[in-house]
Protein backbone atom coordinates (compact mmCIF):
# COMPACT_ATOMS: atom_id res chain seq x y z
CA UNK A 1 0.00 0.00 0.00
CA UNK A 2 1.41 3.57 -0.61
CA UNK A 3 0.86 5.57 2.70
CA UNK A 4 2.34 9.13 1.72
CA UNK A 5 1.67 11.76 -0.88
CA UNK A 6 3.77 14.70 -1.75
CA UNK A 7 2.73 18.34 -2.56
CA UNK A 8 5.28 20.56 -3.60
CA UNK A 9 4.10 23.71 -2.77
CA UNK A 10 6.72 26.21 -2.57
CA UNK A 11 6.30 27.71 -5.58
CA UNK A 12 5.56 31.70 -5.87
CA UNK A 13 2.15 31.92 -8.19
CA UNK A 14 3.14 35.04 -10.12
CA UNK A 15 0.29 34.22 -13.07
CA UNK A 16 -2.29 35.17 -9.90
CA UNK A 17 -0.33 38.16 -8.85
CA UNK A 18 -1.12 40.57 -6.76
CA UNK A 19 -3.89 37.92 -4.88
CA UNK A 20 -0.98 35.58 -4.45
CA UNK A 21 1.72 38.23 -3.05
CA UNK A 22 0.85 37.42 0.45
CA UNK A 23 -1.87 34.21 0.22
CA UNK A 24 -0.07 30.94 -1.10
CA UNK A 25 -1.23 29.52 -4.66
CA UNK A 26 -2.40 26.59 -3.02
CA UNK A 27 -5.18 28.21 -0.62
CA UNK A 28 -6.78 29.88 -3.51
CA UNK A 29 -9.97 28.66 -2.58
CA UNK A 30 -12.54 27.09 -5.67
CA UNK A 31 -16.07 27.95 -4.34
CA UNK A 32 -15.62 27.59 -0.46
CA UNK A 33 -12.22 25.02 0.06
CA UNK A 34 -9.10 25.59 -1.33
CA UNK A 35 -7.19 23.72 -4.14
CA UNK A 36 -4.28 21.88 -1.59
CA UNK A 37 -7.49 20.33 0.37
CA UNK A 38 -8.89 19.20 -2.86
CA UNK A 39 -5.42 17.73 -3.26
CA UNK A 40 -5.26 16.00 -0.04
CA UNK A 41 -8.97 14.46 -0.33
CA UNK A 42 -7.74 13.04 -3.40
CA UNK A 43 -4.87 11.28 -1.70
CA UNK A 44 -7.04 10.14 0.97
CA UNK A 45 -9.23 8.47 -1.18
CA UNK A 46 -6.24 6.65 -2.58
CA UNK A 47 -5.38 5.33 0.89
CA UNK A 48 -2.36 7.56 1.37
CA UNK A 49 -2.68 9.33 4.82
CA UNK A 50 0.71 10.73 5.44
CA UNK A 51 0.93 14.32 3.53
CA UNK A 52 4.52 15.57 3.12
CA UNK A 53 4.46 19.19 2.03
CA UNK A 54 7.51 20.55 0.61
CA UNK A 55 7.14 24.22 1.14
CA UNK A 56 8.64 27.64 1.28
CA UNK A 57 8.25 31.22 2.61
CA UNK A 58 5.12 32.92 2.84
CA UNK A 59 3.29 29.31 3.11
CA UNK A 60 2.25 29.00 6.34
CA UNK A 61 -1.51 29.61 5.95
CA UNK A 62 -0.83 26.15 4.51
CA UNK A 63 0.16 24.37 8.17
CA UNK A 64 -2.27 26.76 9.72
CA UNK A 65 -5.17 25.45 7.27
CA UNK A 66 -4.42 21.91 8.21
CA UNK A 67 -4.24 22.43 12.28
CA UNK A 68 -7.08 22.86 14.80
CA UNK A 69 -7.94 26.25 15.35
CA UNK A 70 -9.28 25.85 19.03
CA UNK A 71 -10.71 29.84 18.71
CA UNK A 72 -12.57 29.50 15.73
CA UNK A 73 -14.04 26.00 17.04
CA UNK A 74 -15.05 27.79 20.54
CA UNK A 75 -16.46 30.47 18.44
CA UNK A 76 -18.76 28.37 16.07
CA UNK A 77 -19.81 25.19 18.40
CA UNK A 78 -23.30 24.76 18.44
CA UNK A 79 -23.84 26.88 15.37
CA UNK A 80 -24.55 25.90 12.02
CA UNK A 81 -20.90 26.61 10.77
CA UNK A 82 -19.88 23.29 12.60
CA UNK A 83 -21.11 21.41 10.01
CA UNK A 84 -18.58 23.23 7.61
CA UNK A 85 -16.09 22.50 9.58
CA UNK A 86 -16.69 18.96 8.93
CA UNK A 87 -14.50 17.72 5.89
CA UNK A 88 -11.36 19.53 7.17
CA UNK A 89 -11.70 18.09 10.81
CA UNK A 90 -12.06 14.82 9.29
CA UNK A 91 -8.95 15.45 7.34
CA UNK A 92 -7.05 16.81 10.53
CA UNK A 93 -8.16 13.57 12.68
CA UNK A 94 -7.22 11.42 10.27
CA UNK A 95 -3.69 12.13 8.46
CA UNK A 96 -0.34 13.31 9.62
CA UNK A 97 1.07 16.22 8.17
CA UNK A 98 4.94 16.86 7.95
CA UNK A 99 6.50 19.90 5.94
CA UNK A 100 9.77 21.02 4.79
CA UNK A 101 10.82 23.96 3.07
CA UNK A 102 12.64 24.10 -0.32
CA UNK A 103 14.69 26.85 0.34
CA UNK A 104 16.14 27.60 -3.31
CA UNK A 105 13.51 27.52 -6.57
CA UNK A 106 14.94 25.01 -8.57
CA UNK A 107 12.27 22.64 -10.58
CA UNK A 108 9.93 20.17 -9.91
CA UNK A 109 12.74 17.74 -10.05
CA UNK A 110 14.58 19.25 -6.85
CA UNK A 111 11.06 20.07 -4.92
CA UNK A 112 10.43 16.31 -4.78
CA UNK A 113 14.08 15.77 -4.17
CA UNK A 114 13.99 18.46 -1.17
CA UNK A 115 10.78 16.51 0.39
CA UNK A 116 12.87 13.15 0.44
CA UNK A 117 13.55 13.61 4.43
CA UNK A 118 9.36 13.03 4.31
CA UNK A 119 8.91 10.34 2.26
CA UNK A 120 11.68 8.05 2.77
CA UNK A 121 12.37 4.85 1.04
CA UNK A 122 8.84 3.97 -0.30
CA UNK A 123 6.73 4.46 -3.25
CA UNK A 124 4.73 7.92 -2.15
CA UNK A 125 2.26 9.52 -5.00
CA UNK A 126 2.64 13.25 -6.02
CA UNK A 127 -0.28 16.02 -6.52
CA UNK A 128 0.43 19.27 -7.77
CA UNK A 129 -2.53 21.13 -6.03
CA UNK A 130 -2.44 23.67 -9.51
CA UNK A 131 -4.26 21.02 -11.24
CA UNK A 132 -7.83 20.00 -10.12
CA UNK A 133 -8.84 16.79 -11.34
CA UNK A 134 -12.63 15.29 -11.26
CA UNK A 135 -13.79 11.99 -12.28
CA UNK A 136 -16.86 10.06 -12.64
CA UNK A 137 -15.13 6.95 -11.77
CA UNK A 138 -12.34 6.44 -9.02
CA UNK A 139 -10.34 9.83 -8.45
CA UNK A 140 -7.20 9.82 -10.74
CA UNK A 141 -5.25 9.22 -8.11
CA UNK A 142 -6.46 6.15 -6.90
CA UNK A 143 -6.60 4.73 -10.61
CA UNK A 144 -3.01 5.49 -10.78
CA UNK A 145 -2.62 3.34 -6.90
CA UNK A 146 -4.67 0.44 -8.78
CA UNK A 147 -2.15 0.45 -11.80
CA UNK A 148 1.01 0.65 -9.50
CA UNK A 149 0.29 -2.78 -7.78
CA UNK A 150 -0.20 -4.48 -11.42
CA UNK A 151 3.34 -2.57 -12.85
CA UNK A 152 5.26 -1.91 -9.84
CA UNK A 153 6.63 1.25 -11.29
CA UNK A 154 6.78 4.73 -11.38
CA UNK A 155 3.54 6.28 -12.99
CA UNK A 156 2.48 9.37 -14.62
CA UNK A 157 -0.55 10.80 -15.19
CA UNK A 158 -1.64 11.88 -18.66
CA UNK A 159 -3.55 13.59 -21.01
CA UNK A 160 -4.43 14.55 -24.46
CA UNK A 161 -3.32 18.41 -25.52
CA UNK A 162 -3.84 20.71 -28.63
CA UNK A 163 -0.71 19.91 -30.92
CA UNK A 164 0.19 23.45 -30.42
CA UNK A 165 0.52 23.90 -26.69
CA UNK A 166 3.11 20.64 -25.83
CA UNK A 167 5.30 23.58 -25.36
CA UNK A 168 3.63 24.18 -21.55
CA UNK A 169 3.75 20.28 -20.70
CA UNK A 170 6.19 17.32 -19.99
CA UNK A 171 5.58 15.22 -23.37
CA UNK A 172 5.69 11.66 -23.83
CA UNK A 173 6.50 8.99 -26.59
CA UNK A 174 6.05 5.04 -26.16
CA UNK A 175 4.18 1.90 -26.69
CA UNK A 176 0.56 1.71 -25.99
CA UNK A 177 0.79 -1.54 -24.00
CA UNK A 178 -3.39 -1.40 -23.89
CA UNK A 179 -5.96 1.72 -24.08
CA UNK A 180 -4.97 4.33 -22.23
CA UNK A 181 -1.76 2.43 -20.70
CA UNK A 182 1.84 3.41 -22.59
CA UNK A 183 4.90 1.71 -21.78
CA UNK A 184 7.31 5.26 -22.01
CA UNK A 185 10.45 5.62 -24.24
CA UNK A 186 10.49 8.95 -24.62
CA UNK A 187 9.93 12.26 -22.41
CA UNK A 188 10.76 16.04 -23.74
CA UNK A 189 10.37 18.59 -21.32
CA UNK A 190 8.25 21.20 -23.15
CA UNK A 191 9.19 20.83 -26.01
CA UNK A 192 8.01 23.03 -29.20
CA UNK A 193 5.10 21.45 -31.24
CA UNK A 194 7.79 20.11 -33.96
CA UNK A 195 9.66 18.49 -31.69
CA UNK A 196 7.39 16.72 -29.65
CA UNK A 197 7.08 12.69 -29.61
CA UNK A 198 2.96 13.19 -29.62
CA UNK A 199 0.43 15.28 -28.35
CA UNK A 200 0.39 13.23 -24.48
CA UNK A 201 1.04 15.27 -21.87
CA UNK A 202 2.29 14.59 -18.13
CA UNK A 203 -0.14 16.55 -15.65
CA UNK A 204 0.05 16.87 -12.23
CA UNK A 205 -0.14 13.53 -10.87
CA UNK A 206 2.89 10.86 -10.64
CA UNK A 207 3.26 7.95 -8.55
CA UNK A 208 7.08 7.23 -8.04
CA UNK A 209 9.54 4.47 -6.68
CA UNK A 210 11.61 5.54 -3.78
CA UNK A 211 14.85 5.09 -6.42
CA UNK A 212 13.49 8.48 -8.13
CA UNK A 213 15.70 10.05 -5.16
CA UNK A 214 19.19 8.53 -6.14
CA UNK A 215 18.22 9.10 -9.32
CA UNK A 216 17.78 13.18 -9.21
CA UNK A 217 20.53 13.31 -7.24
CA UNK A 218 22.69 12.12 -10.24
CA UNK A 219 20.39 13.91 -12.74
CA UNK A 220 21.85 17.62 -14.67
CA UNK A 221 19.83 20.66 -14.54
CA UNK A 222 17.54 20.69 -17.49
CA UNK A 223 15.99 23.11 -19.27
CA UNK A 224 15.87 26.59 -17.83
CA UNK A 225 18.36 25.44 -15.41
CA UNK A 226 16.06 23.70 -13.30
CA UNK A 227 16.31 20.11 -12.15
CA UNK A 228 12.91 18.52 -14.10
CA UNK A 229 11.51 15.18 -12.86
CA UNK A 230 10.81 14.62 -16.85
CA UNK A 231 14.91 13.81 -16.78
CA UNK A 232 14.91 11.67 -14.04
CA UNK A 233 12.03 9.80 -15.26
CA UNK A 234 13.79 9.11 -18.61
CA UNK A 235 16.55 7.78 -16.95
CA UNK A 236 14.06 5.37 -15.16
CA UNK A 237 12.09 4.82 -18.45
CA UNK A 238 15.05 3.93 -20.09
CA UNK A 239 14.99 0.33 -18.11
CA UNK A 240 11.20 0.48 -18.90
CA UNK A 241 10.34 1.24 -15.59
CA UNK A 242 7.89 4.17 -16.10
CA UNK A 243 4.07 3.79 -17.54
CA UNK A 244 2.07 6.78 -18.55
CA UNK A 245 -1.28 6.09 -17.56
CA UNK A 246 -4.28 8.43 -20.38
CA UNK A 247 -6.25 9.08 -16.89
CA UNK A 248 -10.10 8.92 -16.47
CA UNK A 249 -11.88 12.15 -16.06
CA UNK A 250 -11.00 15.87 -16.39
CA UNK A 251 -8.55 18.54 -15.65
CA UNK A 252 -8.51 22.28 -14.79
CA UNK A 253 -5.08 23.71 -15.68
CA UNK A 254 -5.69 26.24 -11.68
CA UNK A 255 -2.24 27.87 -12.23
CA UNK A 256 -4.24 29.66 -15.21
CA UNK A 257 -6.88 31.95 -14.76
CA UNK A 258 -9.21 30.46 -17.05
CA UNK A 259 -8.42 27.15 -15.71
CA UNK A 260 -9.49 28.72 -12.39
CA UNK A 261 -12.70 29.90 -13.47
CA UNK A 262 -13.87 26.89 -14.77
CA UNK A 263 -12.89 24.60 -12.09
CA UNK A 264 -14.85 27.35 -9.63
CA UNK A 265 -17.63 26.83 -12.00
CA UNK A 266 -17.86 23.56 -12.48
CA UNK A 267 -17.96 23.37 -8.95
CA UNK A 268 -20.55 25.47 -7.84
CA UNK A 269 -22.44 23.65 -10.67
CA UNK A 270 -22.23 20.33 -9.71
CA UNK A 271 -21.24 20.35 -6.22
CA UNK A 272 -21.95 23.42 -3.96
CA UNK A 273 -25.70 23.39 -5.18
CA UNK A 274 -26.09 20.10 -3.85
CA UNK A 275 -25.05 20.99 -0.96
CA UNK A 276 -22.02 18.95 -1.03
Amino acid sequence: MIKKCLFPAAGYGTRFLPATKAMPKEMLTVVNKPLIQYGVEEAMAAGMTGMAIVTGRGKRAIEDHFDISYELEQQIAGTSKEEQMKDIRHIIDTCTFSYTRQVEMKGLGHAILTGETLVGNEPFGVILADDYCVSEEDPVLLQMVKLYEKYQCSIVAIEEVPADQTYKYGVIGGNEEKPGVFRIQQMVEKPDPEDAPSNLAIIGRYILTPDIFDVLRETSPGRNGELQITDALMSQAEHGRVIGYQFKGQRFDCGSVEGFVEATNYCFENYYKNGK
